[in-house]
């Protein structure tokens, strides 16, 4: 391994940008399927599910992942691989997307269905806390081309269990941004953050800067993607003033045809502009590249130096919703890192 890559392995930093759904490698969706399907699927098969062109290809190779996502066995497993492949990188925190509206979707919206998977969640997180001295928190992602109302269930549900469970952390809008906005889910975000929840959210990833504008307008605190920011001057200016967090997911942009090339993404462009820029890897089983990877594509794509990926490194425990004693103690350790 490069000196660099060791470095990279060795800084604490957080994920902020992950869906657990995008992190089920091809072995485990064989073991998955080895559960339920009546004629399972084969690794060549399963690897072939992961092979797409553009972001609708993304979006059903998404589905079929999750489709076979099932019990709360299913889950843990699931969550449990993904904490030992961050932990691995070095990822000392992470803030991780579950597809609630998706979930509901598939059980025909029954409200009895989610306690028993989150359960199973919940032994994966308690077990990398305790054997790894993982941490984590949950964000709950509603599916914006759904109808509202099915976001409602989500955000709401979200609301339901935090008081016994402040691991549920906040919610988020994925899905198709072309086909729905943020400004339905106005009325929504609102309700969430009188119940003490933090607002996320996609925009500007296929979609123009009035998409991020709309996002900031519904009082979202984070902003997946904003990879359209690049074309608005003052919008930039916004988000710098304003120290908006980017979770920015360089190599699932050009996976999914966003962008022409890592060299190409926006990345250094927001950094050297003061904007409070962080790595992520958002789908890194479908895109082939964990966040120590996009450290490292920073690192040879754009010439990010050892200390400017201590900077993003900074960045990720700052905008994370770690209390602040807790980002205190891993930003010196960040210091301290040969």
């Amino acid at each position: 391994m490069s000196t660099i890559a060791s470095f990279i392995r060795r800084l604490p930093k957080a994920e902020l940008h992950l869906h657990l759904e995008g992190a089920i490698l091809p072995a485990t969706l064989v073991e998955l399927s080895q559960r339920h399907d009546a004629r399972p699927l084969t690794l060549p098969e399963a690897e072939t599910l992961f092979r797409f062109h553009d972001f609708s290809g993304f979006l059903d190779a998404f589905k079929a992942v999750t489709a076979r996502l099932i019990t709360p066995e299913d889950y843990e497993l699931a969550a449990w691989r993904m904490i030992q492949q961050l932990a691995a990188q070095g990822v000392v925190h992470a803030e991780v997307y579950i597809s609630v509206g998706v979930i509901y979707r598939w059980r025909d919206h029954d409200p009895a269905a989610f306690e028993p998977i989150f359960a199973g969640l919940e032994r994966a997180r308690l077990r990398g806390q305790a054997e790894l001295g993982f941490s984590l928190y949950w964000i709950f992602d509603a599916v914006r081309h759904f109808p509202v109302e099915e976001a409602e269930r989500v955000f709401r549900k979200a609301a339901e269990l935090r008081p016994a469970h402040p691991s549920i952390i906040g919610i988020g809008l994925g899905g198709d941004e072309r086909r729905t906005g943020s400004e339905p889910f106005r009325a929504l975000y609102a309700e969430a953050r009188q119940a003490g929840l933090r607002l996320t959210n996609h925009a500007g990833e296929t979609t123009p800067p009035a998409a991020i504008r709309e996002a900031l307008a519904i009082g979202s605190e984070r902003i997946g993607h904003a990879v359209s920011a690049i074309q608005d001057f003052h919008l930039l200016q916004d988000l710098k003033e304003r120290q908006v967090p980017l979770e920015l997911n360089p190599t699932s942009n050009v996976r999914t045809g966003v962008c022409p090339s890592f060299a190409a993404h926006p990345l250094r462009r927001y950094f050297d502009l003061g904007l409070l820029v962080t790595l992520n890897s958002d789908d890194p089983a479908f895109f082939g590249s964990d966040l120590a990877g996009e450290y490292l594509l920073a690192h040879t794509q754009q010439a990010f130096s050892r200390e400017e990926l201590r900077q993003l490194a900074r960045n990720s425990i700052r905008a994370s919703f770690l209390p602040t004693p807790e980002k205190t103690a891993w930003l010196a350790q960040i210091e301290t890192t040969k």
